[in-house]
């Protein structure tokens, strides 16, 4: 594989990587596949039916990592894939994905169908972060989809960033948690200019003491604006926090609008929410 200096730049910024890893990979490179490498514990498959790719993740001795991340520097593509990871019972993995795209005319656009099946006992730390440069000519759209299942005293923490040059994103994530099963969701958003970005939450606790926590931080600046929404089904005994914490600034709008539903007389659900205004002359 090689890279320019954009690309290069770009796999830094979402993914931390300034060389090839040593370990399991799969690197898309303007909508097709630009390097992949397995290990005896993770493999990874390209989908024969669509775009995108499986990958498998046994139990092993230590902690795993494998790097998925897309770059995309082609003005006017629209790139779409579906990616299921399917976790083995009491394998422990860390997964670092994310997209950034670089525009220089042009819309640019990344779909990233993300479907999570995680076995019982089994341990995941996700990743994603969202980046875009360029020139400024073109926009840069990124539309996760985001679906997990965890199975019994499964736990499942997400770290999402988007801090800079996406002009336009709709974060859609679902999660059904089975009995002792345990989610958490860590969201931080930056916007600016006339940049848009939404993010939508749902989750079902459907087995006993099942856990979810989402928190968000956000930022919203210029004409820049921002929606957050979660819904927590509390179906069993059970206990549901989300947080959503958002700095406003300039002429940008930001609305929070949570939903809590009890099923289960056993059902604790907290929600918070705190939309305050900064002046740019104390930052």
């Amino acid at each position: 594989m090689i890279f320019d200096g954009i690309k290069k730049n770009l796999l830094k910024e979402v993914a931390g990587l300034e060389a090839i890893p040593n370990g399991a990979f799969n690197i898309r490179s303007d909508g097709e596949l630009a390097g992949r490498n397995v290990t005896d514990t993770i493999d990874i498959v390209t989908k024969k039916d669509k775009p995108g790719i499986d990958v498998i993740i046994k139990k092993s001795e230590k902690r795993q990592r494998v790097d998925i991340p897309v770059i995309i520097t082609k003005a006017g593509l629209k790139d779409l894939v579906y990616n299921d990871f399917y976790i083995e019972d009491e394998a422990d993995v860390v997964i670092v994905a994310g997209c950034g795209i670089h525009t220089c005319g042009g819309d640019s656009e990344h779909s990233g169908i993300h479907s999570f099946h995680v076995g019982k006992n089994a341990k995941v730390t996700y990743y994603e972060k969202h980046y875009g440069d360029g020139d400024g000519n073109g926009k840069r759209i990124l539309n996760p989809v985001t679906e997990i299942e965890l199975l019994e005293g499964a736990s499942l923490t997400m770290d999402t960033a988007q801090i800079k040059g996406v002009d336009s994103s709709i974060r859609k994530t679902t999660a059904v948690l089975q009995a002792n099963a345990t989610l958490v969701i860590r969201e931080k958003i930056m916007t600016h200019g006339s940049q848009f970005a939404e993010t939508d939450f749902k989750v079902d606790l459907n087995g006993e003491n099942a856990g979810v926590h989402v928190v968000s931080r956000s930022v919203a600046k210029d004409n820049s604006s921002q929606k957050f929404y979660s819904v927590v089904n509390g179906n069993a005994k059970c206990s549901g926090h989300t947080e959503c914490d958002a700095i406003v600034m300039d002429n940008a709008t930001v609305s929070a609008l949570p939903g809590l539903n009890a099923n289960n007389i056993d059902a604790s659900l907290i929600h918070e929410a705190a939309i305050g205004k900064l002046q740019a002359n104390n930052l």
